[in-house]
């Protein structure tokens, strides 16, 4: 599993810093979003259930945390690495990677060496920053990101951690902003799943389905790739391709001795995709597959019953 900066953190008073978004209250301007497997597993379902509605679906998550603050900087050799375009042929306008950095050293390195003189108080204050984050003081984090940001705006751990906190309060422009700069500086796909299902958010299909293929041509691991493959699925579903949809995920579908919570979240998500279609019995089996694995997985006794 790929090493994660929060990993290296202090976690506090029983606080999972790898959360779930937090959804606000939408304002004038404000982008759709986070109705990928990102979204909280109480948020209220949408009402229209039809297939190929016109309108946002947000789908269920199953409550499991998918963020993850990665040291980008600190990984195993085995690990593959990718590049905006990196699975296609270079085009003209293409955006290259301002830097590409190696696989030696750690959060701490990184601050100290971007920060010159500074690198010292900048790494406290970036470690503040993730504790805020870990204790879902959001608006904390922001206070203390920015000017790192802006002082080291090469920093791929500090883009990280600030598209991360922008997708937390919903704001998927800025998230995707400092998402990619985070995918720029490191060549790292950790992230394209919230970054993905930050376009999905502002209805940017075709960076969607860029990030899809960078994933699947990355093989980052094989939770990344299920995530990135549900919110992809969920795009899908969103223009009306319920078909194309059910397909992406059936063919991950298989039976594991000992699923893990991103099997569970993909069957769920299957479920939820067969019903839509009206597909009833094939959802049915799918719920009683999660159910059997963990009978408090989000809403799936709630969703099973009403299949009965």
């Amino acid at each position: 599993m790929p090493t994660g900066t929060l990993t290296h953190m202090p976690r506090q008073h029983g606080h999972d810093p790898r959360r779930k978004p937090k959804r606000e209250q939408r304002g004038r301007g404000r982008a759709e979003g986070g109705f990928g497997p990102f979204r909280q597993p109480d948020e209220p379902r949408r009402a229209d259930r039809s297939r190929g509605g016109s309108t946002p679906r947000r789908d269920a998550d199953g409550g499991q945390p998918r963020e993850r603050y990665r040291v980008v900087g600190k990984r195993r050799a085995s690990q593959q690495r990718t590049r905006r375009g990196a699975s296609r042929p270079a085009r003209d306008g293409d955006r290259q990677p301002r830097r590409r950095r190696g696989r030696s050293g750690d959060v701490r390195d990184e601050i100290t060496r971007l920060g010159g003189a500074h690198g010292t108080d900048y790494y406290k204050q970036l470690m503040k920053a993730a504790d805020a984050f870990s204790r879902d003081h959001e608006r904390d984090a922001l206070r203390l990101l920015r000017p790192l940001r802006d002082a080291m705006p090469d920093s791929p751990s500090v883009r990280e951690l600030l598209g991360l906190t922008h997708y937390r309060l919903a704001h998927y422009p800025a998230a995707s902003k400092e998402l990619e700069a985070f995918v720029e500086l490191s060549g790292s796909a950790e992230q394209h799943p919230v970054l993905m299902d930050c376009y999905r958010a502002q209805r940017r299909w075709g960076k969607v389905d860029g990030c899809w293929r960078e994933v699947t041509a990355a093989s980052p691991g094989a939770e990344i790739v299920t995530e990135g493959r549900i919110v992809a699925a969920g795009a899908l579903a969103d223009r009306g391709r319920i078909d194309d949809a059910i397909a992406l995920l059936t063919r991950a579908d298989r039976r594991v001795t000992k699923p893990k919570p991103y099997h569970l979240r993909l069957w769920y998500a299957l479920a939820d995709l067969e019903e839509r279609a009206g597909n009833v019995p094939r959802a049915r089996s799918l719920f009683d597959r999660v159910r059997r694995e963990d009978a408090g997985f989000a809403d799936v006794a709630e969703r099973l019953a009403g299949l009965r």
